[in-house]
């Protein structure tokens, strides 16, 4: 395979100022990893000294078709970033075909079912490469081409991964729909992005639900007139509805495939994948990632935050649906030609002990999770760790959302033993991978605090006004001055609502919407987002799309959601409801709200409390005044501030007693 690969770069790219690297081919990356905190320092000072400089550096460990012109050229005005411009690679043959030669019989994915009394599959990287061939050529036989939208619609099995990794292969931009998502929300983001094909299941189990995905999509399909076929994956036989012309059995198509396919050679700028994310606006926003960047990204920051050795076990809980696992359960792992779990269940079935016995099952070295599980599991106590040995770990990962200390300390000492270095680490969908968190074994921890940027990574404090607050400690608003190759580079088909949300609101700087603190010594804590996004579970929500789901309800007027401090998810979804009078029957609202929102959204969307309300606290101009609601929500109705800017200050005295008596 690699004989062809090398001729097709010679027979396509044989020209003055073009290579291949060899290097990439033969062994793994070969990029220095930090082992303490003067390597660090060192290794961070180069970084910001001279970036392009740095970040050339590591890009040469990669097969390349054709070696970049320019390394770095941006713009936050703009906004315009582009990294490795006039490069051409293939982030689908950097993952598999590379390790081929010296690695082809190692495992590059293991399989744990929702069932535990189902057998594991573990698939080599050969056997991985012989599956994306396959299905890449059954994309191209329902002509899928470059630059066409993949909408992947799949439960967490293999099938998933292999499906963005054949969509990468052909340069198709695959967009990733998390199967938890509802009817509604399939159709949006199908529709936003003119998806040709459709992939998914028939249906999977999860815990001891079963979800049926294929009737689901079928709902979606009802009005997403871009799907010109919809490729359906066998998963559990359960009986579906097949339409004639549209529906096509994957089993069916990909058995009778080529086992070879040449990867796609792209442009470093040309876009990889799309993943929505919730806004404080209904509409869910199409982030757009490009190939080079963020391949070179998601390599080096997964081999430094997790201090990956070759031949490690590595276990990321995050569903293929979110960008985490997307970056963090595949790219980054094949990249670095590791092992990766993927996981079909949940942290609780059939017991609260499923993760441990993941570990130990598979000695997993290394274990990525978020905090939302971590408080789930505590609740359960520690009795279940005197069954289980968890010595294979190494590392600890927590991602999401910012991990309260008692999490911390809860993870660190019965998961990890006192002896695992948690790597508390924050980014975004929007960042692509890691952008501030400690480097295992390398630089200092602090309870929950993400602690220190990564190389390469340049972010600052700064006030409501865009001053920069300097001196340590110090707290604010956390920007970026300058751009890391793994970030997003638009939304989809709104390039002026990329610069609007991220770009304008201090000038010539990326805002992440998230505000920071910094201690004495320079590291840093994730306080939460300043807008109207809510973290729930790792989860975030967009309170305008709630608020659309419940207002659909015949009997809803209008709704305001916030969020609150919820034990287990970290935030909880509180929504104050107004309704239409009915003579008060309004006793099952709560339930069926939950389920219009369950059916729009997702199950995890649904709100945890509704308040149903008389009117809502807004101003003149005719604003919501959500800070008055949000502390109703924590229960501080002590202090709500002033409220005679309010139409009608007497309504908050009535949702307060509304509060007190529910």
């Amino acid at each position: 395979m690699y004989l062809s690969i090398t001729q097709a770069c010679l027979r396509d790219f044989c020209q003055p100022g073009i290579f291949y690297s060899n290097l990439a081919v033969l062994k793994l990356f070969n990029m220095k990893q930090i082992q303490n905190i003067e390597e660090y320092r060192a290794e961070y000072q180069k970084s910001i000294e001279n970036p392009e400089s740095f970040w050339a550096e590591i890009a040469q460990e990669f097969l390349w078709y054709k070696k970049w012109d320019n390394v770095l050229q941006w713009n936050f005005e703009t906004p315009e970033i582009k990294w490795f411009e006039g490069g051409k690679t293939n982030i689908c043959a950097n993952a598999i075909d590379r390790h081929l030669e010296k690695f082809g019989d190692k495992t590059a994915i293991i399989f744990e079912p929702n069932d535990p009394n189902s057998p594991s599959q573990k698939i080599s990287y050969r056997e991985l490469h012989t599956s994306v061939c396959k299905l890449a050529n059954a994309l191209e036989s329902l002509g899928v081409t470059k630059g066409d939208r993949v909408c992947i619609y799949m439960p967490m099995i293999p099938e998933g991964a292999i499906a963005m990794l054949a969509c990468a292969r052909i340069g198709a931009i695959h967009s990733v729909v998390f199967a938890g998502f509802g009817a509604e929300s399939l159709k949006g983001r199908i529709n936003d992005s003119n998806c040709k094909l459709l992939i998914t299941a028939d249906a999977f189990h999860r815990g001891n639900k079963k979800i049926a995905l294929k009737e689901i999509a079928d709902e979606a399909m009802a009005d997403t007139p871009s799907i010109e076929h919809c490729l359906v994956y066998n998963h559990i036989n359960e009986k579906i509805s097949m339409v004639a012309g549209r529906d096509i059995s994957w089993h069916t198509l990909v058995s009778v495939q080529p086992d070879t396919h040449e990867p796609v050679a792209m442009d470093s700028e040309a876009p990889l994948f799309l993943l929505y994310t919730s806004g404080s606006t209904g509409k869910p926003k199409g982030v757009q990632h490009t190939t080079a960047g963020y391949m070179i990204f998601m390599a080096y920051t997964f081999k430094q935050v997790f201090n990956y050795k070759d031949g490690e076990i590595y276990f990321c809980t995050a569903d293929i649906g979110w960008v985490t696992g997307h970056s963090y359960t595949l790219y980054g792992p094949l990249l670095n030609g590791g092992t990766t779990v993927i996981f079909e269940g949940i942290p609780t079935y059939p017991d609260h002990g499923r993760f441990w016995d993941i570990v130990d099952k598979h000695k997993v070295n290394i274990l990525y999770t978020a905090p939302t599980a971590i408080r789930s599991l505590e609740t359960f106590g520690t009795e279940i760790f005197k069954t289980k040995d968890l010595s294979s770990l190494r590392v600890l990962g927590s991602v999401g959302e910012p991990i309260n200390e008692e999490a911390w300390q809860w993870y660190y000492q019965n998961v990890g033993k006192n002896r695992c270095p948690i790597v508390d680490t924050w980014w975004q969908t929007e960042t692509g991978g890691i952008l501030i968190s400690p480097i295992a074994y390398a630089t200092p921890m602090k309870p929950a605090f993400a602690t220190l940027p990564l190389p390469g990574v340049q972010p600052l404090l700064v006030d409501e006004n865009g001053n920069e607050v300097k001196g340590n400690p110090a707290e604010g608003r956390l920007c970026m001055r300058f751009p890391w190759p793994g970030m997003a580079r638009t939304l989809y088909g709104n390039h002026e609502r990329f610069k609007q949300t991220y770009f304008t609101t201090y000038k010539n700087l990326y805002f992440s919407g998230d505000g920071a603190k910094r201690d004495g010594n320079g590291m840093y804590r994730i306080t939460g987002r300043v807008d109207d996004v809510i973290n729930v579970s790792g989860h975030r929500i967009g309170t305008g799309e709630v608020e659309e789901a419940i207002n659909s309800h015949d009997l809803v007027v209008e709704s305001a959601v916030v969020g609150y401090p919820h034990e287990i998810k970290g935030q909880g979804l509180y929504a104050y409801v107004i309704c239409v009078d009915k003579s008060g029957n309004v006793h099952n609202l709560p339930e069926e709200v939950k389920k219009i929102v369950s059916d729009k959204i997702g199950a995890f969307a649904r709100p945890d409390k509704i308040q149903i309300v008389p009117g809502l606290p807004k101003t003149r101009s005719g604003k919501i005044m959500r800070r008055i609601l949000r502390k109703i929500a924590e229960g501080d109705i002590s202090n709500l501030g002033d409220t005679t800017t309010l139409i009608d200050p007497s309504v908050v005295d009535k949702i307060v007693e509304g509060a007190l008596n529910q």
